[in-house]
């Protein structure tokens, strides 16, 4: 391969040698099968094309200190995806097919896990499309279940250091009692017009309201939002947001500092009282807000200084990517070591 400068990887795509795949036909899923070909070969008529059929997830391979490779919270991302699947009326994979396949595509890339030290991981992308014919709006009666990987560095070029995002009001990444709160490709796309607007005013990041009233916090671009306050970690609850395996692991470590957690209903008007904001999810990790600027109210709301990382924020995040580093002792066994 070529050599590649782990400490300056974007988040992007690299080609790696393998991935992995399994269909389902006829009720049952087939043994995982290894390949090299990037490419799928599918039906004109599929419904992930025609009826967005199509869930995926996002997880992370470390190499760590002592050498070893630890995936972050794999059983959590699979039960995720299946909930994801049982909701868009697809084959769910088993917890034990979609941990036997992630683990195969980690061991079969194992020249391409970033050293330790270097920022970078190997990012793991389960996907679960419908593959079968259907011109009616049905489930499809066939799957495909692909898992790939792919060397990256951190999500935003700035790493670990306040981002600056946008308000938008004018457009919803999903609708209550929608889909919001499953990993499917299509709250993706609702997010970016948005994200092509901020990204043009100079904004990394949107931060969403909610779709009813624009009344509370919804999520910060393709993350969770959390926030600081009066020794509580603050962040939003609502049946549009997807359940960040990221926030569940904060939420967790916040306790274990002597936080309170509050998982609720964020009223926007809520801002200039929090001491510390941020985004967090499998690709950041965290990333500090320094400030969210609200166009239409013309306002900037800054946290901190606005240029450097809270000691809440920076605590959290040391210490989760200890665990994932095999630094810190994993006392709840969210790393599954290979």
């Amino acid at each position: 391969m070529e050599t590649i400068d782990w400490k300056n990887l974007g988040f992007g795509y690299i080609k790696t040698d393998w991935n992995i795949r399994s269909t389902h036909r006829n009720g049952a899923w087939s043994p995982l099968t290894a390949t090299q070909d990037e490419n799928l070969t599918l039906h004109m008529a599929s419904t992930c094309l025609h009826y967005g059929q199509e869930a995926f997830e996002g997880l992370k391979a470390f190499r760590g200190a002592d050498g070893k490779t630890r995936i972050f919270r794999l059983e959590e991302n699979a039960k995720r995806m299946i909930r994801t699947a049982e909701y868009t009326m697809m084959a769910p994979p088993t917890v034990e097919l979609f941990r036997d396949a992630c683990i195969e595509a980690v061991r079969r890339n194992e020249r391409f896990i970033p050293p330790y030290g270097t920022g970078a991981s190997l990012y793991i992308r389960p996907l679960l499309i419908g593959t079968g014919a259907q011109v009616g709006v049905k489930p499809a009666a066939e799957y495909m279940f692909v898992v790939f990987v792919t060397p990256v560095g951190p999500y935003y070029k700035e790493g670990f250091r306040p981002i600056s995002i946008m308000v938008d009001r004018h457009h919803d990444r999903s609708a209550p009692l929608g889909t919001g709160f499953v990993k499917v490709g299509g709250n993706y796309a609702a997010s970016l017009t948005s994200a092509d607007i901020a990204h043009k005013a100079g904004y990394p990041g949107v931060l969403y309201l909610d779709a009813r009233e624009k009344k509370y916090i919804d999520e910060s671009g393709a993350a969770n939002f959390f926030a600081i306050r009066d020794g509580a970690y603050i962040t939003p609850k609502s049946p549009s947001i997807l359940p960040s395996i990221t926030n569940m692991s904060l939420r967790d470590l916040a306790a274990d500092f002597g936080l309170r957690v509050e998982q609720r209903e964020v009223e926007f008007a809520e801002l200039p009282t929090f001491e510390e904001a941020g985004s967090c999810g499998t690709a950041a990790v965290i990333s500090p807000i320094g400030n969210i600027y609200d166009p239409d109210e013309n306002r900037t709301y800054i946290f901190g200084d606005g240029t450097t990382p809270g000691p809440v924020s920076t605590r959290l995040y040391e210490t989760l990517r200890a665990i994932q580093l095999g630094e810190a002792p994993d006392p709840r066994g969210w790393n599954t070591v290979l």
